[in-house]
């Protein structure tokens, strides 16, 4: 990556302080200013150690940890933050909604929605090679899948630090029901479309997925071993965009249709979150 991989350069005050910036947003439903001023632009160990410290805070609330996201998949997003590998943030079991399900308004704050494959593990990737046969082979199957992007940052206004430290802009997830190996179906050369109230508003393939949606779980895989927290059976990874995300509001209904994985659909309720 850039710079800083190693000991965060941020004191632990500004780590903590940081976190309870963030957490703050997310318990009031109003954003708050950027971290960057506490932790740096492109501080990696810092802002990691941001998104620790928010696990922490939700498993201490009673969430489950479901899987891993990866984000930064796309060369343009990349180009943009002025990094060269993607970042990744944690999953929870209240993150999860149902195919066709309905999402309250200000459940997620400021949602964009991109799709994806999903992938289900089956064995963990905690040893060996953790190359693109053995991720392979660890994968259970795949599903279509739509990410619903929140920001706890005003406006989007968010640097490389910023974004990891609020793991990884994650919000909410869903997944489709049409279940295929990899036997059956090949993710690089998966073709997606995506619609916001019937009108198309993205498509992509698998190859704008670090090159290969595979490869991105190869990346994630080793990175989650280095940081000492291997991806383990049973955990479902977000592979990254195949296409551009899209801001949604209530009322809208998106759906995406990935060639070989089926569809996949979420709705914006209009009424307020409980």
């Amino acid at each position: 990556m850039t710079e800083n991989q190693g000991l965060a350069s941020a004191s632990k005050s500004d780590i903590a302080a940081a976190a309870a910036r963030l957490a703050g947003a997310s318990a009031s439903g109003v954003p708050c200013t950027p971290v960057r001023d506490l932790i740096g632009r492109d501080d990696l160990a810092a802002a990691y150690a941001v998104q620790a410290a928010l696990t922490e805070r939700r498993l201490a609330d009673g969430a489950r940890i479901t899987g891993r996201k990866i984000g930064l998949t796309s060369e343009a997003v990349q180009q943009q933050l002025g990094v060269d590998q993607p970042d990744f943030g944690v999953l929870f079991d209240d993150m999860a909604y149902e195919d066709g399900g309905a999402v309250p308004a200000g459940r997620i704050l400021q949602p964009r929605v991109e799709a994806e494959i999903a992938f289900v593990l089956r064995a963990d990737l905690a040893d060996g090679p953790l190359d693109a046969a053995q991720v392979r082979d660890a994968i259970d199957y795949g599903v279509a899948a739509l990410e619903i992007c929140g920001s706890r940052i005003d406006g989007w206004d968010i640097s490389l630090g910023d974004t990891v430290a609020d793991n990884a802009s994650a919000g909410a997830y869903v997944l489709g029901t049409d279940r295929r190996t990899l036997d059956e179906t090949e993710p690089v050369g998966v073709v997606m479309s995506m619609s916001v109230n019937g009108t198309e508003v993205s498509t992509g393939t698998g190859a704008a997925c670090l090159g290969d949606p595979v490869e991105a779980v190869v990346w994630l895989a080793r990175t989650a071993r280095e940081l000492g927290d291997p991806l383990r059976a049973g955990q479902v990874v977000l592979s990254g965009a195949l296409g551009p995300m899209r801001p949604v509001s209530p009322g809208d209904t998106v759906t995406a249709t990935l060639s070989g994985f089926g569809a996949v659909t979420v709705r914006f309720s209009e009424g307020e979150a409980s």
